[in-house]
């Protein structure tokens, strides 16, 4: 690879409130949003039409998705306020909206950036828990269709907290925290509507989380895990990366992980030439829907079909 001359410029505000740009006021307010849903949903339950709760369900299993890569996502890598309690505060907000513990998912996807979607190795283990290739045969990606509905049970806690102990045991009392607080909002509905929590939030919240996976998984399918410029596939589509907060430029992003999302169409531009030279990938829809990407590479697995969601 072209050796590696680029410079990328810290994003630095002078907000009494905002760590780096006062521009994260959107995804802070969008993840509020996403929590306001989340318990209007319940309120909602037993006074609205099965047909509109079947919709806002469906919406909030793509807010999911949003957030899990929207927010949350540009939260780890540059959490949005100057306070470390604000912080804090902010993680149990994402950790009930979510349902799940944002200082243990920060583990998750830190391994994520750690492995860049890896190959297996000799004893056919990936470093990235996630990796598209973790559960795949003869050193190809895995069938989209498991990789979607069985990543959600794939979870390791017992290695997720192993990795968060080393980090010191106050990151692993946040996290325990977070994870109270989702457990205790979820009982607390289950004891008022036991129906509801059973038969329409698990199913939409598994969706949603199935969302994420799909949306990963052609985040890296047809990249090139042995180059650091090429890791990700990008996809640049506007209103897209307006509303996962331009986290579409993937292959820039795992290149430089800590490039703020408001200049990561900069730094695209900045790296165009060696993307271009390198082969990095591009799709022309979101990510979640890259099983319609034309060209698609081709799975020995499936018969030298494209990966696509019948694959």
């Amino acid at each position: 690879m072209i050796a590696d001359p680029i410079k990328v410029e810290r994003v630095t505000t002078d907000s009494k409130i905002f760590a780096y740009s006062r521009w994260d006021a959107l995804p802070a307010l969008a993840g509020l949003f996403h929590s306001a849903f989340f318990f209007a949903l319940f309120f909602l339950y037993p006074h609205t039409p099965l047909w509109l709760m079947l919709i806002l369900g469906f919406i909030y299993a793509l807010m999911i998705n949003a957030n899990i890569n929207g927010v949350a996502h540009n939260f780890i890598h540059n959490p949005f306020f100057r306070a470390p309690l604000l912080n804090r505060l902010f993680g149990i907000v994402e950790s009930v909206a979510c349902c799940f513990s944002q200082t243990y998912y920060d583990v998750v996807h830190l391994q994520h950036h750690k492995g860049n979607s890896d190959r297996k190795n000799e004893a056919g283990e990936t470093i990235d828990w996630l990796s598209i290739y973790r559960h795949g045969h003869d050193d190809e990606a895995e069938n989209p269709w498991s990789y979607v509905f069985l990543s959600f049970f794939r979870d390791n806690p017992a290695a997720i907290k192993r990795e968060l102990r080393k980090r010191g045991e106050l990151e692993v009392r946040w996290g325990n925290i977070e994870l109270a607080a989702v457990v205790v909002v979820l009982l607390t509905m289950f004891f008022f509507n036991w129906r509801y929590v059973i038969f329409y939030f698990l199913p939409f919240f598994y969706l949603g989380h199935c969302f994420s996976y799909l949306n990963g998984y052609f985040r890296h399918y047809g990249a090139d895990p042995d180059k650091p410029i090429a890791w990700g596939v990008s996809s640049y589509g506007k209103i897209y990366n307006w509303l996962f907060f331009y986290n579409g430029y993937h292959a820039e992003h795992h290149f430089r992980p800590k490039v703020h999302w408001t200049k990561i169409e900069e730094f695209h531009q900045q790296i165009a030439e060696q993307q271009r030279q390198e082969g990095v990938r591009v799709i022309e829809r979101a990510h979640m829907l890259g099983f319609l990407d034309p060209n698609l590479p081709t799975r020995k697995g499936s018969g030298g079909q494209p990966a696509t969601a019948s694959s």
